[in-house]
């Protein structure tokens, strides 16, 4: 990466240049497909913010002044995925997999991402479905210069292009010739046409079935929804599914936590909060960490709109947040978003500041509350909903 950007000077210290850092993003994403909006382009298209329609996000054409480009057919930010390089000027994709264009034009359809076939049935899509325009009109895997060569299409790419492309396929050929000849050539997708799996071999779960969360508040749907087997080698660590279930069910956690807690996000804040939070602007309008609860079960608990409560969970945690009684949450649910940082468990965080950098607000972090457990296929974490109790503080 270093070789590759530019350092500049910004209020006195070195920066690199972010024009250079996209361009080695672009350079490191062949196989997503995120390689084709450049800066040069992006720039042109928010020096040309009228042109673009605000409902299909479609250029109605027209040139940048700056630059000469041609914004005919382009999508406005040049969304995900946008192909092959600049030159090949891919509009963006505003929907994926969408047949009805050609993929030229921002269409697509399914990858073919896990063979050709799988106990003797065709992987691929069946004859008739395909991106409109397409030199192909059945399934087909992705291309690389073997199929290229067999389909006859390999003179279609320049002697330079054929250099960079011999031996590798799409993803790997990183003058972008095969990208090209496939689609704006022939109409076809670099990366091949097939079925949506429905029967997913490599998953715990072949076809997928309801399994109910570690931490619960139905043990009736456990009995009949139970959980993952433990696991003893789960991405190089033993990892606890059943057995923790079980536990939580012979110990009634559902008496002692019997609302669902779920997080969220607030439109206000990103992430964690700390930035945000640190805007005074954006501060203004979520000034409070609070937990929405509905009226039934804020009646229950003798709890009103704006008072104090303490939310507690499994893990021991208790937090001090402000009660938004509403019906948009149902009454076994309760919700917080997870913005919020710098208050624990009632005690404001402030004096381990240093000085001037503490957020405009300051609030309790749901995930002290939330919960043990992860995903069966991604081992990503669940910090995003569990079990609780809220009391009136």
């Amino acid at each position: 990466l270093v070789k590759n950007y530019k350092m500049q000077q910004v209020k006195g210290q070195d920066e690199p240049l972010i024009e250079d850092i996209l361009r080695e993003i672009n350079g490191c994403t062949w196989t997503i497909g995120y390689t084709g909006q450049s800066p040069e382009r992006l720039k042109a298209h928010m020096r040309n913010m009228h042109v673009f329609d605000v409902k299909s996000l479609k250029s109605k054409g027209g040139k940048d002044a700056e630059t000469g480009y041609d914004l005919s057919g382009d999508y406005f930010g040049l969304p995900w995925p946008c192909y092959g390089t600049p030159e090949l000027k891919h509009p963006g994709s505003p929907n994926l997999y969408d047949t009805s264009k050609h993929v030229m034009d921002g269409g697509g359809n399914f990858r073919a991402n896990f063979g050709v076939e799988r106990n003797g049935v065709n992987l691929l899509a069946e004859d008739g479905s395909h991106s409109r325009g397409a030199d192909i009109t059945t399934g087909y895997p992705e291309f690389d210069h073997v199929l290229l060569k067999k389909l006859g299409w390999w003179n279609d790419l320049t002697e330079a292009e054929k250099k960079a492309a011999e031996g590798k396929n799409w993803k790997t050929d990183m003058s972008g010739g095969i990208q090209r000849v496939v689609m704006q050539v022939h109409g076809c997708h670099p990366f091949g046409n097939a079925k949506a799996r429905a029967v997913v071999w490599n998953f715990p779960d072949a076809i997928p079935q309801h399994r109910e969360p570690i931490y619960g508040t139905r043990p009736d749907l456990v009995a009949q929804y139970p959980t993952h087997d433990d696991k003893r080698n789960f991405w190089r660590l033993p990892t606890l599914f059943k057995s923790l279930q079980d536990r939580n069910i012979a110990e009634k956690v559902y008496e002692k936590f019997p609302l669902i807690l779920s997080s969220g996000r607030l439109v206000e804040y990103e992430g964690g909060g700390e930035e945000t939070r640190s805007n005074p602007w954006l501060a203004e309008l979520q000034q409070e960490a609070f937990v929405e609860i509905h009226p039934r079960a804020a009646a229950d608990r003798g709890i009103r709109n704006g008072d104090r409560v303490w939310l507690s969970s499994p893990t021991g945690a208790r937090l001090n947040v402000q009660a938004l009684v509403t019906e948009r949450v149902g009454p076994d649910t309760v919700w917080m978003p997870f913005h919020f940082s710098g208050r624990w468990q009632g005690a404001d965080m402030l004096a381990y500041y240093p000085s001037g950098a503490h957020p405009v607000v300051r609030g309790e972090a749901v995930n002290t509350a939330t919960t043990y457990g992860y995903d069966s296929v991604t081992m990503m974490q669940e910090t995003k909903t569990t079990v609780c109790n809220v009391e009136r503080a």
